[in-house]
């Protein structure tokens, strides 16, 4: 889901170096308001009487006016388009671009690291279940020949040789020898659902054949190049999120330059119905824009992108040390394995041949049957051993196969 989410984030930033192209369309009804009035004036002069002469004299002013207003509506239809286009003169996008190319790159890592861990652990738990195939095969190897024991103790007790002693032990060993093997029944199931879920199955529908563990410890170097880290995911996916953030880096110094853009916008307009008598525009142009006051937000985006900076540079030195840690250990582990091996088999080829003496002696009567079920227990542990050491070195040679990033 994170890669697919990068991809499409990805394909974003890429189209930002392209044109932009909206189109615009609108209606508007308005309403204008008009007045207009009117005046009627009478005067009037007359005279009256005073002293000899007969003056009349009359006068009078008369006015009359009237307003009026009404509204004008009108309705204005308008289409066009917009398109701008950014001039990347700084940068700015194609740090975008490269960072979220780089966290593309570090999501598809994340994706392997996963692969290679489910892959890892189902190498092992398929190696752990095959050990405990081959420890019941050995103990039901060892419970035939604990009835022959116990066989041949009856009837020395049926002669009168040896004692009830002798056949309680065989019975005992016998017994928990079996008890043993139906208990490697409990691991096994447990490995096996296990195994399921990791291949994607459902554990109740999932099922393997029992078999010997069959498969041999590959020869390892004492020594593996450096180089071969470059191949694990988790350090390419450290290493792409340092190119993101450094990338974030230069972005944000862009952002303090003004941004240059092409414009271009065109279209008509109209008044009554729909686009009748339209009248044509466009206009084109650049257009720069430069924030002067913005509160600190340019010079905080810095200062954050130099943070993250700094933390996937802090990151990607713990993965690296991290991978190297994983790699000594392995070898380690392997180195001290093949010595364990190498003692281990001469302490079973010992307990054989011991076990071997014991139970002849005891057939012939010089022992007693508690020095051949001890010679027996030791036997069966010594080969129990061996069988576990097998298996971990199996283990720690997965384990360095997924230090050194998969593959052989």
């Amino acid at each position: 889901a994170r890669a697919r989410e990068s991809a499409a984030l990805l394909s974003a930033a890429r189209m930002a170096f392209l044109p932009t192209l909206d189109l615009d369309a609108s209606t508007t009804r308005s309403s204008t308001g008009i007045s207009g009035g009117g005046n009627n004036n009478n005067n009037g002069t007359g005279t009256f009487n005073t002293g000899d002469n007969d003056n009349n004299t009359g006068s009078g002013t008369g006015s009359n006016s009237r307003s009026s207003s009404r509204s004008r509506i009108t309705t204005q239809h308008s289409i066009g388009a917009t398109s701008v286009w950014e001039i990347d003169l700084w940068g700015r996008l194609r740090h975008n671009a490269r960072a979220i190319t780089a966290d593309a790159q570090s999501a598809a890592a994340e994706v392997e690291v996963t692969r290679l861990s489910l892959q890892s652990q189902a190498a092992q738990t398929y190696f752990s279940l095959r050990s405990v195939d081959a420890q019941r095969a050995l103990l039901d190897r060892q419970i035939k020949n604990y009835e022959r024991s116990l066989e041949i103790t009856r009837n020395r007790y049926e002669q009168g040789v040896a004692s009830r002693g002798d056949v309680a032990q065989a019975e005992v060993q016998l017994a928990s020898t079996r008890a043993s093997a139906i208990e490697t029944g409990v691991q096994r199931a447990t490995l096996e659902h296990a195994l399921a879920v990791l291949v994607g199955q459902a554990p109740a529908a999932f099922g393997l054949g029992k078999e010997n563990l069959s498969a041999t410890v590959p020869r390892v170097p004492p020594v593996v190049p450096s180089r071969l880290l470059e191949r694990r995911p988790d350090i390419a996916s450290a290493e792409r999120q340092v190119a993101a953030a450094n990338e974030r880096i230069g972005a944000a110094k862009a952002a303090f330059f003004p941004t240059i853009s092409l414009g271009a916008t065109g279209g008509w307009r109209g008044m009554g119905k729909l686009l009748t008598m339209p009248t044509r525009y466009w206009s084109l142009g650049p257009d720069l824009a430069q924030p002067i006051l913005d509160g600190g937000q340019r010079i905080a985006a810095k200062a954050q992108a130099d943070a993250t900076y700094d933390a996937t540079v802090a990151n990607y030195r713990q993965v690296v040390l991290t991978a190297l840690q994983e790699v000594e250990d392995s070898l380690a582990t392997l180195r001290i394995l093949a010595q364990e091996a190498v003692v281990q088999e001469q302490a079973v080829r010992a307990a054989t041949e011991n076990e071997r003496i014991a139970l002849n002696a005891y057939t012939a009567g010089t022992d007693t049957y508690l020095n051949v079920a001890i010679a027996q227990a030791s036997s069966l542990n010594a080969q129990r051993n061996a069988l576990d050491i097998q298996a971990r070195r199996l283990n720690a040679t997965v384990a360095l196969i997924t230090a050194l990033g998969g593959m052989w």
